[in-house]
């Protein structure tokens, strides 16, 4: 059955709730995926409402498990973090929330190692060069400038 063709009502929430269960979803991806359905926005807001109230569909526990998610696997650093909830239009409160959940001591410590070894991979002789895509490979990571740049003149004092 084609997901533009008409669909029950009963057919879209066993869909969401199959998508949902899938991989943790927020609230925009799922509004995102509705479209491709030919319901009303009613019965729309019946489906979201039906995922939240059946707890398939959580923003707070999405935002938890997507910032631990990208700094353990990604290595991402709490700006990038912060800036993909914005863009899936999660809260402040959630987010700030989900970034409290990363314990400090391991934030610096997979900092420390991540820098350390992307510094010594770079195979740029030019100094001027190797300094700046250390940097911009970590900024783009969204770590802290300061801490970008405090890492870098550490890591050229060691040379």
């Amino acid at each position: 059955m084609n997901s533009k063709s008409n669909s029950s009502v009963t057919e879209v929430i066993q869909k969401l709730e199959s998508y949902c269960s899938y991989q943790e979803r927020c609230h925009t991806e799922v509004q995102e995926k509705l479209r491709g359905f030919d319901i009303s926005t009613l019965d729309k807001e019946r489906v979201i409402v039906h995922l939240i109230d059946t707890n398939f569909l959580n923003e707070e526990r999405f935002a938890s498990l997507f910032t631990i998610s990208k700094f353990h696997q990604k290595k991402w650093g709490k700006i990038r973090i912060k800036s993909e909830l914005k863009a899936r239009r999660i809260s402040d409160f959630l987010i700030s929330k989900s970034l409290k959940e990363i314990p400090i001591e391991e934030y610096n410590t997979t900092f420390d190692s991540l820098s350390e070894k992307h510094w010594e991979t770079l195979p740029e002789r030019d100094s001027s060069k190797k300094r700046k895509k250390f940097c911009d490979f970590l900024l783009r990571k969204g770590w802290e400038s300061n801490s970008v740049y405090e890492k870098l003149k550490q890591l050229e004092k060691s040379i």
